[in-house]
């Protein structure tokens, strides 16, 4: 039905909202009306007229809100004017905001973020390797890359019985002497900072690079003796030097350059020396774990320490192996062997997990011929001449990580105690050693050429505390006080900084790295110019004695370093302040490497020095002897 119409008729709503529909009498529809023409259509003879307030209200009011949608015919959908009017505008907005800013930037050049700049240690590393390259002796590759280096010393050790001579190995510094006990040294120390920051070394493009600087030294030591014996009875000590005082053309007297060497050269030959000996087998077996992915070297190099230490141990031949030959005493004098016994020992270990070497390395008796037991401050300063300190440490990380036990604990716990208490020796807070007012610690007692020993120490305090680290211990107590490891850190960065020019002078000890570096580096190579000139003997005094710059950079070299109140003459003439070391720049290389960080490199490699270290099994004391009684 319908709602009635009290103005006549029938009427019904749209179903659309478009207009009204007519009805006749039977109810059919007929007519389509304009709601405006009602007003008209009900009063077609009162047009002047208004209607009454309800029909005109209902009237005027539903025509007003019944405008006509547009709508758009795509064929398959219908879709409203207004409706795709706002929609195409959020289209156009998104394009704006999203799409197109993405489509800038896929079309602008690509600029990737620079890599993170290296550390300065990790600079001053690169730069310290250098120098390694600069004192090599021999032929030469091309890719040694020191432009003003060539050939030389290939005569060196015709008065030998080597097959093709001495040929190779590196000069210890500004002269063009080859003494063997601080090469093999620096050989030791390169090797084990390759060990244990293996990581880094890789992170830093340099692992290559040390290798092969460590093979170089390593390829030399084995021509020394005769390697392929399992006995020997001398060792090539030296090659080159010089007497005090004499004026007879050597090492000394003559400033050439090495390839211009035109005086003879003698070869110092040894047929007693355990220091010589130990260090050597130390060299050779630390570098047998380098090269261990090279199987034939590595054994080569395994079975040259285990024949040099056989000679070490040789009871007859127990007398140090500068005593008696002044060509040596007066370079590199050794004071003792026990130390070497330890060291050697504890790198053969490593190098084979054969027990007879910790056995021996562990041995009470070599511990109190060393006279470590004196705790004396000399005996916690790591050089070429003592190895105390660097063996007990590498021995204290063999009971922090792989604890071994019995029967080696007791002794092992006793080199742990005493490296804990070398450590605090460093440190300025207990008074052991005298610094100056610049902040470098005086291992030396304010002698001359402190800097090696200086970055010995800054490289046993930083990997002591890697090693504590890695265990998870955040330090450890000098007696009544607690250390924690950033302290230990904190000392190594801070002498390690001051090299670098953070010193009262401002000046980088380091030649090549910084503003402010050496210029008259006590060295014959770089002060004479590559000028394809001969200069006799004493035709280079002039370039000794010059006042001018070197005409060559010998970078990476770390020079002797200043005085005990941080004073530095930059003289040529002075080796004391100027003057570079092999033995030296390796401590320097180990402490950088420990100091650097690198993104993605991990502090120390915990396992790789202990590969040839079978496991250790259950061990048990001895029972007790039987009981007797007492009669």
């Amino acid at each position: 039905m319908h709602s009635r119409n009290h103005w006549g008729g029938l009427f019904e709503m749209s179903t659309n909202g478009e207009g009204v529909s007519r009805y006749d009498h039977e109810g059919n529809k007929t007519t389509e009306w304009d709601r405006a023409a009602l007003l008209e259509r009900y009063h077609p003879h009162n047009q002047g007229q208004e209607l009454d307030e309800t029909l005109q209200s209902w009237v005027l009011e539903r025509s007003e809100k019944s405008k006509k949608n547009k709508y758009v015919d795509f064929g398959c959908i219908v879709c409203s004017y207004k409706a795709l009017k706002w929609a195409s505008l959020s289209i156009l907005v998104a394009f704006c905001v999203i799409a197109l800013p993405i489509i800038i930037s896929k079309s602008l050049p690509k600029h990737h973020s620079p890599p993170t700049p290296p550390d300065n240690y990790t600079l001053a590393l690169h730069k310290a390797l250098l120098f390694f390259n600069a004192q090599k002796s021999g032929r030469l590759s091309k890719s040694n890359g020191i432009a003003w280096t060539g050939n030389s010393g290939l005569n060196d050790g015709n008065d030998s019985d080597v097959k093709g001579g001495l040929v190779g190995g590196y000069y210890d510094a500004g002269d063009n002497s080859k003494y063997h006990f601080p090469m093999a040294f620096a050989m030791t120390m390169l090797s084990w900072s390759v060990l244990e920051y293996n990581p880094k070394y890789m992170a830093i493009n340099e692992y290559a690079h040390a290798r092969e600087l460590i093979k170089w030294g390593t390829d030399y030591l084995l021509l020394t003796f005769n390697n392929s014996a399992t006995k020997i009875n001398k060792i090539y000590a030296q090659v080159g030097g010089s007497l005090n005082g004499s004026s007879t053309p050597d090492d000394h007297y003559c400033w050439q350059r090495p390839e211009d060497m035109d005086y003879p050269r003698h070869t110092i030959t040894i047929y007693q020396g355990p220091d010589l000996a130990g260090e050597m087998a130390a060299a050779l077996a630390a570098a047998s774990i380098v090269f261990q992915d090279n199987v034939s070297y590595s054994k080569k190099l395994i079975k040259g320490a285990e024949t040099v230490f056989a000679f070490a141990r040789d009871f007859g031949k127990r007398k140090t192996y500068s005593r008696g030959e002044p060509y040596i005493e007066s370079a590199y004098n050794s004071t003792g062997y026990y130390d070497e016994y330890m060291w050697g020992a504890a790198w053969l270990y490593y190098a084979t997990g054969n027990r007879t070497y910790i056995s021996l390395a562990t041995n009470p008796s070599i511990f109190k011929n060393s006279k470590a037991y004196f705790l004396t401050p000399e005996l916690s300063v790591l050089s070429w001449d003592n190895k105390l300190p660097a063996a007990m440490l590498l021995l204290t990380r063999l009971r922090m990580f792989l604890n071994p036990g019995y029967p080696y604990e007791d002794m092992l716990k006793m080199y742990h105690n005493v490296t804990s208490l070398t450590m605090c020796s460093y440190l300025h807070q207990f008074n052991v050693f005298n610094w100056t007012r610049g902040g470098l610690i005086q291992l030396n007692h304010g002698r001359p050429e402190s800097l090696q020993y200086v970055a010995n120490a800054a490289f046993l305090a930083s990997i002591f505390a890697d090693y504590m680290q890695v265990i998870g211990v955040p330090g450890w107590y000098c007696g009544s006080s607690y250390i924690p490891i950033s302290t230990l850190k904190k000392f190594a960065t801070s002498q390690v900084d001051y090299m670098l020019g953070k010193n009262p002078m401002k000046m980088s000890y380091i030649v090549g790295y910084g503003n402010k570096f050496p210029r008259h580096v006590h060295h014959r190579g770089a002060s004479i110019p590559n000028d394809h000139k001969h200069y006799s003997c004493t035709g280079g005094w002039k370039w000794r004695d010059s006042p001018k710059p070197n005409p060559n950079i010998i970078t990476g070299a770390m020079v002797g370093g200043p005085d005990r109140f941080d004073q530095f003459h930059d003289s040529r003439n002075n080796y004391n302040y100027t003057e570079p070391t092999l033995a030296g720049n390796a401590g320097f290389v180990a402490a950088l490497i420990s100091l650097t960080s690198t993104p993605g490199s991990s502090a120390i490699d915990k396992n790789t020095i202990f590969s040839a270290i079978p496991p250790f099994g259950p061990q048990n004391p001895p029972p007790p002897p039987p009981w007797k009684p007492i009669a």
